[in-house]
Order: structure tokens, then sequence, then C-alpha cells
């Protein structure tokens, strides 16, 4: 009875299971992360899949690789993949858990149990408890639990086996299993992981002894009531509404990229009618300033530069987007004939989309981060590790694209396949996230068709909430997401709520680029006043309790530049009186461009970070010290001071013009009366080369080089 009672005590003792102790025990020490033995090629001779993302290839790996010599069945505490992360092998990721600790206990176990393999049900996902946490007092702590849901429908607590990783290390620590830290205010954001599922939780710590009523502050539509929803969270107070001449200047730059002659400025600020920003909005959405400004931010997004002698091919893409801007296409069909497009791409404009790409994957690449706002590249070689998307998701849909020829004539061809490097065998055509795609009665079908559907339909929301934010980002700056082609879970909106909303309202208007433009421009939030130069509050740009002060595109600030100073750049081989957004060439940018850090186009725009001042860089600061991008306009005979002085204007007035045409404001009056004793009095010469150096001060200012 005694030895019955023993062997059932035993029995009833479960060995460690493989899949849901040991791999995230694995995990959770950074033994199969990108920096160690999940780098593609692994580490040390042991390679293992990133983050545990494919449980029976970790096992092969651990237990058959080396003929076994991983593991010692006899003396377990001996075998290698215990000795060298607890340090009594010499181990070149160092000593990762003790000897003597209860991870090495559960290695050594499941050796002694005869390493079996035996999995529990998959698992399907994690969840967290609480989903998200707010706070009022910093610093405080909160506990977060995480469960598992496994494919047969059962849960357990994983919190002890899942890795928390602080978005911010200032902000955030982590004192224990699920123990969360919160050192200073804010919105934060914790990435956890168990196995191959990720999440974020979002932790809001209020400022200290704020506690805001919110409930008069302007709201124009309901953009403004998510806006002042987070800042009340947070406890930020709002700026007041930006100056009837700082709006005129912004909201120009936004929808048109260009700033407002001197006389517009001036005809707007002495108009006193109730609707006359609304008029504005309105007439700016219907000018041709808007149509090439929004073709050229298009065409940035899309990557549309000139490959090896196809010019004609460029120039029709870039003229079909412009016309698609003027005729008020939505994006949404735009988007549908760039993945169908067939034909010669020297007439047929949206056919080059998939000439913007080499092969097939770099099209699975292209597409999901300029129509998606995704960065699919993550699961080429293994399951994305911050994401849900997997090689399936990666080689099935460049397996979409594996029979389109791209030459002059983009057609599909009878063969083509894409080779999954885990099965070595053909990947097939697929949906990414969603299925695999299986033409029955076709035996060349065109997966496109169906890809495109997918694509735009209101159920995946995805091609709606990436253009939606890459727009918001046009009007603001920053991105709700940043960076615009960076859409996931661990990496939150900062407003996620208002991001869904604009999505559906964006869906509901038929994705119309002028109707969402139209929304944005209207609320409180798009019209408060600009964070000051030195403003050091982060978090206050980042919730738009002002808005966010951000650097000119290059392309924008050099038309703005020709536009203060009288004299435009002339760029080889186009007409007189081009502006640098209406470029179609950008494989070899002009040298003020390049000067003022033009985007290539070779690779994604959006990930500049969002604000940075092109005058940060010291080569583009020597060139509006010393070089000609500036010093040859001032001194043109051609420019505007030039004309000024030829017409005998007084001198009070040019200064007036000048502040008009760079800052859309008439000079304060400190500003004049500094500038009107510098003047008074002086030679011709010498008052001349006060006025160069006044414009020269205007122009390499952060007021002019910015939008604020």
């Amino acid at each position: 009875m005694h030895a019955l009672a023993l062997a059932a005590i035993l029995f009833a003792a479960e060995p460690p299971r493989f899949e849901s102790e040991v791999l995230p025990l694995l995990t959770k020490a950074g033994c199969n992360s990108g920096a160690c033995h999940g780098a593609a090629a692994g580490r040390g001779g042991l390679k293992l899949s990133l983050f545990a993302g494919n449980p029976a290839a970790d096992f092969d790996a651990l237990v058959r690789e080396l003929e076994g010599r991983r593991i010692n069945r006899t003396k377990p505490a001996d075998s290698l993949f215990i000795a060298k992360p607890t340090g009594m092998i010499d181990h070149e990721g160092g000593v990762r858990f003790d000897f003597d600790g209860a991870e090495a206990k559960l290695l050594a176990d499941w050796v002694t149990a005869g390493a079996p393999k035996a999995t529990t049900s998959s698992l399907r996902s994690i969840a967290l408890t609480p989903p998200t946490v707010s706070g009022k007092s910093v610093p405080f702590e909160t506990q977060i639990s995480v469960s598992a849901e496994l494919a047969d429908g059962s849960r357990r607590d994983v919190t002890s086996m899942s890795v928390f990783t602080p978005g911010d290390e200032t902000a955030l620590a982590v004192r224990g299993a699920g123990v969360i830290a919160v050192l200073r205010p804010g919105r934060h954001t914790v990435i956890v992981r168990y196995l191959s599922q990720v999440r974020s939780l979002s932790i809001t710590a209020r400022r200290e002894g704020v506690n805001l009523d919110l409930s008069q502050s302007p709201r124009h539509n309901w953009i403004d009531d998510e806006v002042l929803s987070a800042l009340a969270d947070l406890g930020i107070s709002p700026s007041p509404q930006a100056s009837e001449a700082a709006l005129l200047r912004r909201v120009s730059l936004s929808l048109t990229g260009r700033l407002p002659g001197a006389k517009e400025v001036e005809a707007y600020l002495v108009d006193e009618s109730a609707q006359k920003y609304e008029r504005l909005v309105d007439r700016l959405l219907a000018s041709d300033a808007f149509v090439d400004y929004w073709t050229w931010r298009l065409a940035r997004q899309l990557r549309v530069r000139t490959g090896p002698n196809d010019e004609q091919g460029t120039l029709a893409f870039h003229g079909w987007i412009k016309d698609q801007v003027r005729a008020k296409t939505p994006l949404d069909r735009m988007a549908k004939e760039m993945v169908m497009g067939n034909g010669d791409s020297h007439e047929n404009g949206p056919a080059n989309f998939h000439r913007s790409a080499p092969d097939a994957r770099a099209e699975a690449e292209y597409l999901s981060e300029v129509l998606l706002g995704i960065r699919l590249r993550c699961a080429n070689c293994h399951n994305h590790p911050l994401d849900r998307w997997t090689q399936d998701d990666y080689h099935g849909l460049a397996a979409v694209f594996a029979r389109v020829e791209r030459r002059r004539t983009v057609r599909l061809i009878g063969s083509g396949e894409i080779i999954h490097p885990e099965t070595l065998e053909a990947a097939q055509p697929r949906i990414p996230g969603e299925r695999f795609l299986t033409f029955k009665n076709d035996p060349n079908p065109d997966y496109r068709d169906e890809l495109a559907d997918w694509l735009i339909e209101k159920k995946s929301g995805l091609f709606a909430k990436a253009q939606v934010n890459r727009l918001w980002k046009a009007m603001f700056g920053r991105g709700l997401v940043e960076p615009a082609d960076d859409l996931r879970e661990t990496n939150p909106a900062t407003h996620p709520r208002l991001l869904e909303r604009l999505s559906e309202e964006f869906v509901s208007s038929g994705y119309d680029l002028r109707y969402l433009l139209r929304l944005i421009s209207m609320s409180a939030a798009y019209q408060r006043s600009g964070a000051e130069v030195d403003s050091k509050d982060v978090a206050a740009e980042q919730f738009y309790a002002s808005y966010p002060r951000h650097a000119l595109e290059a392309e924008v600030l050099l038309d703005a530049i020709g536009d203060v100073s009288g004299v435009p750049e002339v760029f080889s081989n186009q007409p007189a009186g081009t502006r640098a957004v209406q470029l179609v060439e950008f494989s070899k940018p002009e040298q003020a461009l390049s000067v003022l850090g033009i985007c290539s186009r070779q690779e994604s725009c959006d990930a500049v970070p969002a604000g940075v001042d092109p005058l940060g860089q010291l080569t583009t600061q020597l060139h509006f010290l010393n070089g000609k991008l500036l010093n040859e306009r001032l001194q043109s005979k051609s420019g505007f001071l030039a004309a000024a002085e030829k017409n005998a204007i007084p001198v009070s007035k040019i200064v007036d013009q000048l502040f008009l045409r760079t800052y859309c404001r008439q000079p304060t009056l400190r500003e004049r009366e500094f500038w009107s004793k510098e003047l008074e009095g002086q030679s011709a010469d010498i008052r001349k080369q006060k006025l160069q150096d006044l414009l020269w001060a205007l122009l390499a200012s952060r007021e002019f080089t910015t939008n604020h």
C-alpha cells in the first residue's frame, strides 16, 4: 500500500512542460532574443526561434542536435543548456540565472523527466489585468497579472513567466513579477510578452495635485472631446487659441505647403467677419497649390522616384497621382488601382506601383509600409517579435506578387513562386493575418484582386487607419502613432479612441482626403497656440495641449525661402517658376534640397522623427551661415530687397514687409524699435547691409523654419 501511494505521488507530480514553462523561462532570460540565440544565424552554434516562435524547432535544437549533447539525462545539472546560462561553463551571454535558483531547478526537473516534448493545448492569446492603469499621485506601484488562453479554451496564470519591458525606463521600472513602479507623470507603455504573444499596457499618471475641469474649454467638433479627455486624465491645461496671424501661416503651410503673401496676410488680419477662417480653409482646399502639395505628399509616401532609365514611368506615376488629387478621387479607389495596375507603365501610371520594388518580397514590404502602415519586413526571417505577423503572412503576401513581371509592361506571367524559408516549399498566397488564398477553378489566378478588396474593406480597418494617421501627421507634424509606418499594438496611439473614430469618419466620408483635412483644421486642438521654441514640456505637445512646433520639409522650406527673398530656386531642366514640391525627379536631388536634408525616398520618409529641425544639422548650419543658399539671394539684383531699394520704399515699410513675408505677422513693438534704431541715420550702403542682415536673421530663425 505504501509503495502504491508513493507511486501515485510520483505519477501525479507532472514534469515541467516544454512549451508553457521551459520556453517561457528561456524567453524571460533573453536566451532566444535577437541579440542572442534568437538571431537569424543563432549564436555560439545554437539557433533558437525568436521568442519561441517555433517550439518544435526549439525542441529539436535543444534535445536532438549534436546527437543530444546539450542535455544530460544522467546528470541533468551538467546539461550544457543549464551549465552555460548558470555560469558553470563559460558562456558568451553571461550568467542568466543562479545555479541554485528556481529557474535552474525547473530546467533540471524537465531533463530528469526525460526532456519530454509532450505539449499542452497551443497558446491562443494572453490578457492583462487590469487592461489599463491610472494613478493620481506619482510615484506609485501597480500589479499586473497575465493570463494565457489555450486553444482548448482553458486559462492559466502566466505572470511569473512573462516579460515586462517599459517603453521608457526613466518613467517606469519593473520591481518584480508584474509589479510596475510609475516614476513620473504622463502616459506610458509597458510591453508584456509570454511566448510568442505580446500585449501593450497603457499607464496614465496624472500630474500631482492637478485636478482639471476642462468642461468650458473650446470644443469645435468631436476631435476636441477626445483630446481634452486625455488632457484631463493627465492634468495638463490646454493653451489658448493661436493668433489670427499664426493660424493663417499654419494652415496655409499645412494644406498647401506655401506661405501666404504679405498682401494676403494684411487682408486677412483686417477682415472682421466671423467665418473668415472657415472660408480660408475652403479656399486653400480648392486651390491649385493644394493639388501640387498633396501630390507631393502622396508621391513622397509612395516613394515615387526615377529608376534607371525610366523617367517616363516616373512621370506617368506622378502625373496620375496629380490627376487623382485634382479629381478628388477617394484614396481607397487609388489604392485598388495601384494594387491591380497592369499595362504599359509609361502610359498607365498606377502600373508603376509594382515597379517601385524590385521583386515580390520587396513589394510585400513596400505595400505593407506605404498602404497599411505596418512593418511586415520584420517577419521575413522569423515571426514579428512585436506584432501578430508571421512568416506565413510575409511570404504569403509576397506570393501574391510572385507572377508579376516588373518590366516596362507590367503583367502577370504564367509562372513564379516564393520559397518559404521554413518549409523550403512554395509559399501559399495569403491575406496577412487572415487566410490563405485558393482558386480551385483557375490554374493561373490573379490573387491581387482579393488582396485589393481586403485592403480597403471596412472590417480590417488597416488601410483607413494608416492613411488617417499620416493625414494627422501632415497637419500636426506628428502622428497619433509614431513612426507613421509602424502601427502595431505594442506601439499604441497617444489617443487610441481618436484614431479609431477618425478612421471610421474617413471610411464614412468615402475616403475623402479633403473632408478629413477640413475636419482636423476646424478643431480647437489644431487651432491652439504653438509650443514655445525652448519648451521642454514634451507631454504638452504629444497630447496637443499646444500645437507641436515642427520643422518644414526641405522642399517646403526651399520654396518658402524663394517666396520671401523674391529669388525662387531655378531647377535644372525645369521651366521657370517650378516649385520644389512640383519636382518629379528625386534620384539626383538638387544641391539646395540636399543641403536642407531632403528625404531620398529610397526607403520610408516616415522614419524621420517628428519635429527634426534641419538647422540642427551642422552642415546645414554652415550653409546657412556661409553658403550661397541664402547669401546669393540676399545680394540678388532681382530679389525683394533690390526691388524695394529701386522703388525707394521707406525703410520702416521694408521692415514690416519682411516680417509679413517670413512670419506672416507685423513686427512687435520691441522688434520695430530695435530695427528703427539700427537703420536710422545710416548711409545707403550700411542700411542695405543691415537689411540683408535682418532678412538673413529672419530666414535662419526657428520661427521661420518651423510650422508652429
